[in-house]
């Protein structure tokens, strides 16, 4: 009979998400970072460093990046990154006042420009945000208020271990989203609304070890939670 070679092993499966498993990365700088923090661009590492995770309570900041995590969907947010001048000089620094006058030729002016992502239903939907923040101010409520209330004015602090024990979306991002749409916003789904939380400091979303959250948490004191919820 014939002798036949051992059968191969089958290969290994990749991992489902090859960064759940990274934590902190040293940068050249010897700056401890979350490891996306690191492995970017300056543009990116700039946005880790002095913005992402920051609580922000400033309106204009706060429905830009509303604006542009809905813009992200189905894009990189490298992408979004480099287009942020081209959304600012677009969209009147994200002056919703400004914004929610826009009419369809505007809508088809943007349509044209090169600077933001060029889609017919994200660039209406920004417009319609900002009639939605107008309209808070009208019932006497605010975007500040409503966004801060889904985690009672604090921020949360995770306190992940590595960047596989963050989660897409949250009970609070759920009702975030619902109440968001109920309020006439789009482009504002339950992961949508976690990564908008991540961004504007809602949730300290750093990992356990990078500079940046460690800085955060200082600067927060009491206010922030001890872990989340």
């Amino acid at each position: 009979m014939e002798e036949r070679p051992p059968a191969a092993e089958p290969p290994a499966a990749a991992p489902a998400n090859p960064w759940a498993s990274r934590t902190v990365t040293i940068g050249p700088d010897g700056i401890a970072r979350c490891a996306w923090g690191v492995e970017r661009d300056a543009l990116y590492r700039a946005y880790h460093d002095e913005e992402w995770g920051r609580p922000s309570r400033d309106e204009r900041h706060l429905f830009e990046m509303l604006v542009l995590e809905g813009a992200q969907a189905g894009l990189s947010w490298s992408t979004i990154l480099k287009k942020r001048a081209g959304y600012r000089r677009a969209f009147a620094d994200f002056d919703a006042e400004v914004v929610a006058r826009f009419d369809d030729a505007d809508v088809t002016r943007l349509l044209g420009d090169a600077g933001i992502v060029r889609n017919r239903l994200k660039v209406a939907s920004t417009i319609s945000n900002a009639r939605a923040v107008l309209a808070l101010r009208d019932g006497g409520d605010s975007l500040v208020g409503l966004l801060w209330s889904f985690v009672g004015g604090s921020p949360v602090d995770r306190r992940a271990a590595n960047l596989g024990e963050l989660p897409a979306e949250t009970a609070e991002s759920r009702a975030m989203s619902k109440e968001l749409k109920r309020r006439g916003f789009r482009f504002v789904g339950p992961t949508v609304c976690y990564a908008f939380m991540q961004a504007v400091g809602l949730v300290n979303d750093h990992v356990v070890g990078c500079a940046a959250g460690d800085e955060i948490r200082a600067a927060a004191g009491d206010e922030i939670w001890a872990t989340a919820r």
